[in-house]
């Protein structure tokens, strides 16, 4: 008797160990990196070359992300922006980020704070706001969204928007006050794998207020139809 209670602690012990256990690593550290768009763009007035990439290291409830977008024209460097955020989980599918952001083209580059909320809207709309705070009292405020539809388990239709207000003009800068400009786009991809996807589409792009009469200072369009071809991947 004595032997079989005995056994019976050591099978209890092991039972309440297993849990104990199994949430060692229950909160592992991830990362991944997204290239939303990589892209060349045909248009009427300018044919750039467009990325669009984002990607953190972390954990289920706080990570550090990063975020970069621009362009390049004729080999030259005409757009270039990093964020560097600290993602905080605050509800199912939403994270709270902080940060900087710093723009590196136009010239001269400009450093922002960035308060930003990420996450997917009902429906499904994949929606990043943020919040720019730069130098002098300047403000900035950038919506963007982007909705998945599966035409087929290989082809999804994409259509996106994004919009940026300004606090304040500024002509070293070429943005005006207000609605600055605005861009919507539909790209078409193939899922060789769901980590790989090359894509077609259209980009337009269209510039307003005072932002639009700064364009058409330096002889440039307001606003502008564009084809693209580029690729998406995700590790």
């Amino acid at each position: 008797m004595k032997k079989l209670h005995m056994g019976c602690a050591v099978i209890c012990s092991m039972l309440l160990a297993v849990p104990a256990q199994a949430g060692v690593n229950d909160d592992p550290l991830l990362s991944m990196l997204k290239i939303d768009q990589l892209e060349l763009r045909n248009g009427s007035s300018e044919d750039p070359m467009a990325w669009e990439v984002q990607g953190w290291a972390g954990y289920d409830l706080n990570k550090f992300t990063f975020k970069t977008k621009g362009e390049r024209v004729d080999g030259k460097t005409e757009r270039a922006e990093l964020q560097l955020l600290y993602s905080k989980a605050i509800a199912p599918y939403w994270d709270l980020q902080l940060g900087v952001k710093r723009d590196f083209y136009p010239r001269p580059g400009e450093n922002w704070a960035v308060i930003g909320l990420q996450g997917t809207a009902p429906y499904f709309f994949e929606t990043d706001v943020s919040l720019f705070v730069g130098e002098s009292g300047k403000a900035a405020l950038r919506l963007a969204s982007e909705y998945e539809i599966m035409l087929s388990q290989k082809w999804v239709l994409s259509p996106s928007a994004e919009f940026n207000f300004y606090g304040q003009n500024d002509s070293e800068r070429g943005t005006g006050s207000g609605l600055s400009d605005v861009e919507l786009g539909l790209r078409l991809r193939y899922e060789v794998r769901r980590e790989f996807a090359p894509y077609v589409g259209v980009n337009w792009e269209k510039k307003f207020g005072k932002t639009a009469g700064f364009s058409k200072a330096e002889g440039e369009s307001s606003s502008d139809t564009q084809i693209v071809v580029g690729l998406q991947a995700w590790f």
